[in-house]
C-alpha cells in the first residue's frame, strides 16, 4: 500500500520575528547550521517512508511559489494553496479531498507540521512505520505522542492508557483523552505520573478513515470537502475552492474529530523532537558554548552566559549580559529576556495596531 504525507506548511511563525515575516515565515528560513529551511528538512526526512510524488503540502496561496523554489522535487500540482486560513481541520479535509481523486481509499495518510526539527531520523521513521502499520489496520487514528522531558507548559498533552496496549503492537497504547496546555503544577502532576505524552500533532490514518471522521463528526466542513473534491480540475475549481474556504469554521483537528472519536491509539516517540516553537529552541537545537550561549554570525561576546544571539551583517557585541535574546535583521533588531520569548507575538500585535504593516 502507498503511503502518501500531508505536510502543513501555512502558519505565520510570529514568535520568530524578526527573522520570520508575512512574506517568508519560519517554515521557510533555516535554524540549523545546515542550512537547510525547516520545510526542506521535513521533506527530506521522509524520503524513506513517502516518496516525493506522493507527498503533499497546504500553505497560504501566497507560500505556493516559496514551496516550489524550496522544494522541486515535489509535483506543482500537489502543493495545495489556502484561500483563506481556516486551521488544521480545514487543511486536512483539503488535502484529503485532493488526495481522494488520485488514490485508493485505503492508502495510507501521514499528517505532519513543517516546522518540527528531529534530532535522530532514524528512530522517527522508525515511529512512523508503526504508526502507518496500525492506521491500516480497521479504521484506526494514530497520533504521535513524544515523551515528555520536563513539566513543558506550552503544548497540549496526550492521556493514554499504558496498561491497554494495541493487540499485536508493543507500544501501541489507547488514548483516553486529549488536554489543553496545562499551568505549571498540571504540567508537573503529568510528568509524574508517566502516563502523558506532548501533543506534536503529528497523525496517521487511512484516507478512507479520516473521509469517515469528516462526515461524521464535522458534516459541514465534509460537504465543502467533498465540493472540492467533485470540482478538482475543471474550470470551477478556484472558484469553488474559496468558496468552500469562506465557508469552513476554523477549527483545529483535535478538538474537530481527535477529542470526539473512538479508534484512537497514541505511540510515544523519543526521536529528540522540537517544535521549534520560539527563540529558545535554537539553543536546544543547536550547539551552545563553554559560556552557554547559542551565537550565530559576527558576534563577540564578553562576560556574557546562557544568551541566545543571531547576527546578520553588522558586528553584535555583548557585554555582561545573561539569559537574554538577541536577534538582528536589516531593518529590526529584537532584545528580549528568554523567559519572555512567548511574548514576542505581542510586538506583532502592537504593529499592527501601529500599522507598521512593512515590519510584519
Amino acid at each position: 500500500m502507498t503511503t502518501t504525507a500531508l505536510i502543513m506548511a501555512g502558519g505565520k511563525g510570529e514568535r520568530f520575528w524578526p527573522k520570520s515575516r508575512t512574506k517568508l515565515p519560519k517554515q521557510f528560513l533555516s535554524l540549523t547550521h545546515d542550512g537547510k529551511t525547516m520545510i526542506q528538512l521535513t521533506a527530506q526526512r521522509l524520503l524513506p517512508l513517502v516518496d516525493y510524488k506522493d507527498m503533499y503540502i497546504v500553505t497560504n496561496k501566497d507560500y505556493v511559489g516559496l514551496v516550489q523554489e524550496q522544494l522541486p522535487e515535489i509535483p506543482h500540482e500537489n502543493i495545495l494553496g489556502e484561500p483563506a486560513a481556516r486551521n488544521t481541520a480545514p487543511c486536512i479535509g483539503y488535502a484529503a479531498a485532493i488526495m481522494s481523486r488520485k488514490y485508493d481509499n485505503d492508502v495510507a495518510m501521514l499528517v505532519l507540521p513543517s516546522d518540527h526539527i528531529i534530532k535522530f531520523e532514524q528512530m522517527y521513521i522508525d515511529t512512523l512505520l508503526r504508526a502507518v502499520e496500525v492506521a491500516k489496520e480497521d479504521s484506526n487514528l494514530v497520533t504521535i505522542g513524544i515523551t515528555p522531558t520536563y513539566a513543558e507548559t506550552g503544548y497540549g498533552y496526550i492521556n493514554f492508557a499504558r496498561d491497554e496496549n494495541k493487540r499485536g503492537h508493543t507500544g501501541v497504547y489507547a488514548v483516553k483523552k486529549f488536554v489543553e496546555k496545562p499551568d505549571l503544577e498540571t504540567a508537573k502532576a503529568y510528568l509524574a505520573s508517566n502516563n502523558y505524552l506532548w501533543n506534536s500533532g503529528m497523525f496517521a490514518w487511512k484516507l478512507s478513515t479520516i473521509m469517515q471522521q469528516f462526515e461524521n463528526l464535522l458534516p459541514d466542513t465534509y460537504q465543502g470537502i467533498i465540493k472540492i473534491k467533485q470540482a478538482y480540475n475543471t474550470p470551477d475549481y478556484e472558484q469553488t475552492l474559496a468558496s468552500a474556504f469562506a465557508a469552513f469554521k476554523s477549527e483545529s483537528i483535535d478538538y474537530g474529530i481527535m477529542e470526539k472519536a473512538s479508534n484512537i491509539y497514541t505511540i510515544p516517540g523519543s526521536f529528540g523532537w522540537d517544535d521549534a516553537g520560539s527563540w529558545l529552541a535554537l539553543e536546544r537545537i543547536n550547539n551552545t558554548n563553554e559560556n552557554g550561549n547559542m551565537v550565530q554570525g559576527d558576534v563577540i561576546t564578553i562576560s556574557t552566559k546562557d544568551s541566545i544571539i543571531v547576527g546578520d551583517k553588522k558586528l553584535i557585541a555583548a557585554v555582561g549580559l545573561k539569559d537574554i535574546v538577541i536577534v538582528d535583521t536589516p531593518d529590526a533588531l529584537l532584545i528580549c529576556a528568554k523567559d519572555a520569548t512567548q511574548d514576542v507575538k505581542k510586538v506583532i500585535e502592537n504593529l499592527k495596531i501601529c500599522n507598521r504593516n512593512e515590519m510584519l
